[in-house]
């Protein structure tokens, strides 16, 4: 059997306190544990119910079942604004097999159990520095990493022609059509309490809400097929 790895709940903390006294929070708020007192905010929980609405409402989105999506973060080492933003990582290969042949041998992904059922893709989003885009920047990556998705949900990414085959040959155009996307969605009268998180930067959202948390995990290990019990 391939192994599954359980994905924790929300215990990752930035290390700032502040007190939980501005309602503007009172939407964002995530996901508490018993008595504890900290003010909070699940970053994780948040982006998923924003990419639940995103594939509810979007007819380009609809194939996307994000109950099969984890949505993780991982913290940037520095605080600059450029480098990667967010990644989706496919759980399986092309075509959605779980084994392919790498230089004559047979390997097979570690496999991902999120909330009792088999993941197949994890979203990570890079913090601080994805929150510190602009809203509208914000926005494009959430649509750049979902469109990435193969149109089949079968574990793979979406495929196109040619040798750049995940970004059509044109990463600027790629943006461009997910700006598209992105203004479509907003056309769609969305409630504000799914994308305010979006118009505040990290340190904006650490003053108003607290820590923010959410789900990290490292990224699911290659496994010779041999190794698997």
């Amino acid at each position: 059997m391939v192994e599954l790895v359980e994905i924790g709940t929300s215990i990752y903390a930035s290390p700032s306190q502040v007190d939980w006294s501005d309602r503007k929070c009172s939407n964002f708020r995530g996901i508490g544990r018993g008595t504890r007192v900290t003010p909070q905010f699940d970053f994780c929980r948040a982006m998923t119910a924003l990419c639940e609405d995103i594939c509810r409402r979007h007819v380009e989105f609809r194939h996307i079942r994000m109950p099969e999506v984890a949505v993780t973060f991982a913290q940037t080492r520095s605080p600059v604004e450029w480098g990667i933003q967010a990644r989706l990582t496919p759980l399986r290969f092309e075509g959605g097999a779980i084994t392919e042949r790498r230089r004559g041998r047979l390997w097979t992904v570690q496999r991902v159990k999120h909330q009792g059922r088999e993941a197949l893709y994890i979203l990570t989003f890079f913090l601080p520095r994805f929150l510190n885009l602009s809203f509208e920047e914000k926005l494009i990556t959430v649509f750049h990493e979902l469109y990435h998705i193969s149109p089949r949900f079968n574990g793979d990414i979406r495929r196109f022609s040619g040798a750049c085959y995940m970004h059509t040959g044109s990463q600027k155009g790629y943006d461009q059509q997910m700006a598209i996307f992105a203004r479509e969605y907003l056309q769609m009268q969305i409630p504000e309490n799914l994308l305010g998180f979006l118009r505040l930067s990290f340190a904006e959202l650490q003053a108003q809400c607290g820590h923010v948390v959410g789900l990290r995990i490292a990224i699911p290990r290659l496994i010779p097929l041999d190794k698997v019990a």
